[in-house]
């Protein structure tokens, strides 16, 4: 990941920074009585009146296109309900409120009469943190692009959206308890998973808001999804299909504390069966404190020293790095002060140095977190892998190539770019962070050749209530600027200035301040880079909705090697525990066979009969092969190879190869990776 796509999540977790730093135009649109006769099915019968304008003429887009295939962007991370979490008095405004808009776009209690005590507000913004905290109907200082605390999501700004082309919003359930704990400005506890289950609630209410507008339950175009065939209907009827998703610190109460994890295998199942049923249907299993689940990416800088302030107070633990084993790397924390978050250390605690060349989680995915990835491939969830540590999202990938499952996202510029093709040679979605026309459009091209070769669209993230800063105004005497009245990606709809209360936003001058501007900032993007970058956005929903459903119908290959008779060339002796054979055949990856000290071993399995095998899997303890071949037979006397590698690294490996009719398979390590033998957790093989 280039420092570019890495400086949105500086900015977003300013808001940890600040906490641990502070430890301490047109006027009201008329009501809308009945369908004008000029209207269609996409305008309400009754909006709330005052409320905002959308700014957009024109049927939207329904159908398929000629190959069957639905059209659209996608928002793959977005903060709906966030203004509930972090204490609710983080994220000031709310999405919708049965009061009106005066009531929704309102500013904590705390910013008046002038911003003073606007604490987050000043660190995050610079200069005193006041401002006119006014929402409805001024609006002088928010939102902003760069004005972190204030509702963006209003649902009219993601009416305009969703006017604009947009078709399917990931609404990521978001909170951390530590930022909770320490910001004194709240009205609610700090427990995780309560503001989840409240967010996904308040989501629900925001659906039948909308469709009390339209005249009653499923009318409205705000659709929450709970399957991708449910998507594509919404989709094809023209309307947002809403996805629930979830990114918090520590799902499930699964932290960990002086690296004892504080969660079990029960926990995760129930957590897991309680999202579900909530509709939630992809997640984030760490992010920004390392918990009981995986190790997370670093921040930098005097950020990082921040966050990782926050990982004490939360683990009792500092981050721990060593040497990165491939080209992958985490960020870099480097060696800059936070007196601020410091000095809220214990007495005689201080933030470790760590070396430059050392860029790398020593905390990769643990075996709980495994546990967790394969209960979400079960339910046919999608795994977010932006956050985990590049030992972490590794292993992730590991897993998933061994079992064939397609569910994995990158939502926001938080991978390292090295795991590009791997994530869409599963058959995963990437999406990029909403940054500048210039700097979207530049990576946009730098993967587009990979794109083309797997037939995906693209994605973006806007992050919208998740205090990460968003694209400021290019300027109106820019190059190429966005010229209004614009036609939307389709051509079907004419979208002109978007208006709220006494303000009217232009993106040229006023860059992207709230959700409503996310088509101006596609048009910009069609402006500066192209019509291509567009069509690849535009074919977004397919290709999200393909991973997706693949995710759901995706079956579990049988384990040929499940419980069958094995044997070896030895097995490491031990009075406490057995290292034998058939301990890499019994299905737990706790146990595992232990080879001799010495070159050449092998461990061959009986299938019981001849079966068709062209898929094996080596999860490898410490002690790996660095070279070794996988070789079959039909009587257990000759063997032939049918794969073979000098380039062993350890980990997972997944050896494919073509399918032959085979009774015995033997893994022979010819050169060992370690000082020790080689021992391996799970053998399995497969047809395919």
């Amino acid at each position: 990941m280039t420092s570019s796509l890495r400086s949105h999540g500086r900015v977003k977790v300013l808001a940890a920074l600040s906490l641990l730093l502070t430890l301490v135009a047109l006027g009201p649109a008329p009501a809308v009585a009945g369908a004008s006769p000029a209207s269609g099915w996409w305008d309400p019968v009754a909006r709330p009146a005052p409320d905002s304008r959308v700014g957009v003429t024109g049927e939207p887009f329904r159908g398929t296109d000629a190959q069957g295939r639905v059209r659209g962007f996608v928002d793959a991370h977005d903060h709906l309900m966030s203004n509930e979490a972090f204490g609710g008095r983080l994220i000031c405004g709310k999405p919708f409120s049965e009061l009106g808009v005066a009531d929704a776009l309102k500013d904590c209690p705390e910013h008046y009469p002038d911003g003073s005590l606007a604490v987050f507000d000043f660190i995050t913004k610079g200069g005193d943190g006041k401002h006119d905290p006014h929402g409805w109907p001024t609006f002088k200082d928010w939102p902003a692009h760069d004005s972190l605390t204030h509702q963006q999501n209003y649902y009219a700004w993601v009416e305009r959206a969703w006017r604009g082309g947009q078709r399917v919003l990931v609404n990521d359930l978001v909170t951390n308890g530590v930022i909770c704990s320490v910001y004194f400005f709240k009205d609610r506890g700090c427990d995780e998973m309560t503001s989840i289950r409240l967010q996904a609630r308040k989501t629900y209410e925001m659906q039948a808001f909308v469709d009390r507008m339209y005249g009653g339950p499923g009318k409205g175009w705000f659709r929450i999804v709970t399957d991708s065939a449910q998507a594509r209907e919404v989709i094809e009827q023209g309307k947002l299909a809403v996805v629930l998703g979830v990114e918090t610190s520590e799902p499930f109460g699964c932290k960990q504390i002086l690296d004892v994890p504080q969660c079990g295998r029960d926990d995760i199942d129930r957590g897991l069966d309680e999202l579900h049923a909530l509709g939630v249907r992809s997640m984030f299993l760490c992010h920004k404190f390392d918990n009981a689940l995986c190790g997370v990416r670093f921040d930098e800088g005097t950020l990082g020293t921040a966050i990782n302030v926050g990982q004490f107070l939360s683990t009792g633990t500092f981050w721990k790095t060593e040497k990165c084993a491939g080209p992958q790397a985490d960020n870099p924390i480097g060696l800059a002060a936070a007196p601020g978050a410091e000095s809220k250390l214990p007495p005689g605690v201080a933030v470790p140095s760590y070396a430059a060349g050392a860029r790398c989680n020593t905390r990769g995915l643990s075996a709980l977190g495994e546990y967790a990835l394969r209960g979400m491939a079960r339910r046919g969830m999608m795994v977010e892998i932006d956050h985990m540590s590049v030992k972490a999202a590794g292993r992730v990938l590991d897993v998933l190539e061994a079992e064939s499952y397609p569910g994995v996202i990158s939502s926001h510029s938080w991978m390292d770019s090295d795991w590009t093709e791997r994530v869409y040679r599963l058959g995963g979605f990437i999406a990029q962070y909403m940054h500048g026309a210039e700097g979207f459009t530049a990576e946009a091209r730098r993967t587009d050749a990979l794109r083309e070769k797997y037939g995906v669209g693209y994605g973006y993230g806007t992050d919208m209530n998740g205090v990460g800063g968003w694209p400021g105004p290019r300027g109106a005497d820019a190059p190429h600027p966005v010229r209004y009245p614009f036609r939307s990606a389709d051509g079907g709809s004419l979208l002109d200035r978007q208006t709220t209360g006494e303000r009217t936003w232009d993106l040229n001058t006023d860059g992207a301040a709230h959700y409503g501007l996310v088509p101006d900032w596609l048009e910009d993007i069609r402006s500066v880079g192209g019509q291509d970058v567009v069509d690849d956005l535009f074919r977004g929903a397919e290709s999200y909705l393909t991973t997706w459903g693949a995710s759901e119908r995706h079956r579990p290959d049988e384990n040929l090697a499940a419980g069958a008779a094995a044997s070896a060339s030895s097995a490491e002796w031990n009075p406490f525990t057995s290292y034998a054979p058939a301990r890499a055949v019994d299905g737990d990856p706790r146990t595992r066979w232990a080879s001799d000290w010495h070159d050449p071993q092998w461990l061959a399995v009986d299938l019981g009969a001849t079966r068709t095998v062209g898929r094996v899997t080596l999860d490898w303890e410490r002690a790996y092969a660095k070279a070794y071949r996988i070789e079959v037979s039909a009587d257990g006397a000759d063997w032939r190879t049918v794969l073979s590698t000098t380039t062993g690294d350890g980990g997972l490996d997944t050896a494919r190869f073509t399918p032959v009719p085979a009774r015995h398979v033997r893994v022979t390590g010819l050169a060992r990776g370690t000082g020790w033998g080689y021992s391996l957790r799970e053998v399995g093989v497969y047809g395919r």
